[in-house]
């Protein structure tokens, strides 16, 4: 009697027990479907096509619009030196000379081979006239004539390379030598900048490509000057460079007084025409995942997370590419406790600023 009693008692004990764990979790259950369909109140961004230029900043480097520099052509000593340095010369103008005392006695010697000649082929030229001689030996001695001919012109080529002159007008250099010092084509005499016009050499991006054109304008700064020049493309790579991905353009300046010197780093400021469709959204709306990006819209009521491509950026907007279309309303607030599918409120609409 007393075990049946037990055993009563027992199962009276689960089956309370079974009842307040149910009455559990139906208030649980109950409670997160209230949570659930609780909804959040936060601000929202439709998204507007929107008038966008993109502006880049790149490195370039300042050259000469020409620069060389300045070799003598033949070994010898320095007996004439004229190199103002720092100061502009004319184009032709004589910077240094080679001794040249043995190759105009050559000029001389060969010269006066030559006078003889001419005279040996009148003499026989009368003689061939009468059959005195035969057209083989009136041949030779015309041959004779003419080789001596070109040998003067081959002279007077070696007595030009004496002279060393200005291949354009520019500014001079430091001068590396003193007269009297022995040159030969490896040794740089000074170096000819023309500064009357200067260029710049920069990269960009492969990604800029289609949209860099000849004469494209851009504005650039250089150390030391606080006055922004103004220049214009007018060569671009015909390859993208492997190492970089990058594409090489050159521009050139507008002439200015402020003061530039070849190889001077420059800022350069490229404005690309605006985009009149361009879909700009408040840079916080932004969710950084681990592979990519994300955005929280608002949709009959719902949050529903969508990824998106992104492009660039200004102080508090940023690009979509992909993934929102104009007339979207993208959430900009509540996103740390926002879940798919959470049940969203509109409180208020961001007006873009202009």
């Amino acid at each position: 009697m007393r075990k049946l009693y037990l055993i009563t008692l027992i199962s009276l004990a689960i089956l309370l027990l079974s009842c307040e764990n149910k009455d559990k979790s139906s208030f649980s259950t109950e409670k997160g479907s209230k949570e659930k369909s609780k909804s959040i109140s936060v601000q929202g961004f439709i998204v507007r096509a929107e008038s966008f230029a993109e502006t880049i900043e790149v490195p370039g480097s300042i050259i000469a619009n020409e620069s060389v520099e300045i070799h003598p052509e033949m070994s010898g000593r320095i007996v004439f030196l004229q190199l103002p340095e720092g100061k502009v010369v004319e184009q032709g103008a004589l910077l240094a000379k080679i001794y040249d005392g043995d190759i105009r006695a050559q000029l001389i010697k060969t010269e006066t081979q030559l006078l003889l000649a001419q005279k040996t082929e009148e003499r026989q030229a009368q003689l061939l006239k009468v059959q005195g001689i035969s057209q083989q030996d009136y041949d030779l001695g015309l041959l004779q004539v003419n080789s001596l001919k070109a040998d003067i012109e081959i002279i007077k080529t070696q007595l030009a390379k004496t002279e060393i002159k200005a291949p354009f007008s520019g500014r001079i250099g430091l001068k590396n030598i003193s007269i009297g010092a022995y040159v030969t084509p490896s040794t740089i005499i000074t170096q000819l900048n023309q500064t009357t016009v200067f260029k710049v050499d920069f990269s960009v991006p492969e990604k800029y490509v289609s949209r860099i054109h000849i004469g494209q304008t851009i504005t650039l700064l250089t150390a030391g000057n606080s006055k922004h020049l103004i220049g214009k493309i007018i060569a671009i790579a015909p390859s993208i460079l492997e190492n970089s991905r990058s594409l090489l353009v050159r521009a050139q300046l507008n002439k200015s007084t402020a003061p530039v010197l070849p190889g001077s780093f420059a800022k350069i400021s490229i404005n690309f025409d605006p985009d009149p469709g361009a879909k700009m959204i408040p840079a916080q709306a932004i969710l950084p995942q681990a592979r990519g990006k994300k955005v929280v819209l608002y949709k009959n009521g719902t949050a529903v997370f969508q990824d998106v491509i992104t492009g660039v950026r200004n102080a508090d907007k940023i690009q979509v590419i992909d993934g929102v279309n104009i007339g979207d309303t993208v959430l900009v607030t509540g996103l740390m406790s926002i879940r798919p599918d959470s049940k969203i409120t509109i409180q208020k609409i961001i007006t873009p600023q202009p």
